[in-house]
């Protein structure tokens, strides 16, 4: 078996959650129970997870993400998650650490911040702006998401 990620979420409401993740990921969960489901995707690789427990704060998480090749595949996941519903953000052309980089955001309905980016130039100086979106605390983050109709 080739080596695959996987990320275990705490969510408040594994309805909406699930919502959520299926149209991320463009997918049905390969098993759910009670307070529980699972996400096996193959592309990309991610053994993902929601477990019914409350949400407190984010803790030690900042932002999961989905790197791309280019900017017209970060594009067409943008096509993608808008066609199912999802709403997202772009943010093109920004520096982000400490990299050049194109990208969208969305917000699953636990707080949790997605990005979807590819890296347009990397390696730049320590004398860039550290302090971007991608490196903000979630209160300061810009991002608006709307699924369902509710404003996230």
């Amino acid at each position: 078996m080739t080596p695959k990620l996987h990320v275990a979420l705490n969510v408040n409401n594994l309805e909406e959650s699930l919502a959520f993740y299926r149209a991320l990921w463009g997918v049905e969960p390969v098993k759910v129970r009670t307070g529980y489901a699972k996400f096996d995707v193959a592309e990309p690789s991610v053994n993902l997870t929601l477990n019914e427990n409350p949400v407190r704060g984010m803790g030690g998480l900042n932002h999961l993400g989905i790197q791309v090749e280019s900017t017209e595949a970060v594009f067409a996941m943008r096509e993608r998650l808008q066609a199912r519903g999802l709403l997202t953000e772009d943010e093109m052309q920004t520096t982000c650490c400490y990299a050049f980089q194109d990208k969208i955001w969305l917000t699953d309905p636990n707080g949790f911040r997605w990005e979807v980016f590819t890296v347009l130039k990397d390696h730049l100086p320590e004398t860039q702006p550290k302090k971007t979106a991608c490196c903000a605390p979630a209160d300061e983050s810009p991002t608006v998401i709307q699924l369902g109709g509710v404003t996230r």
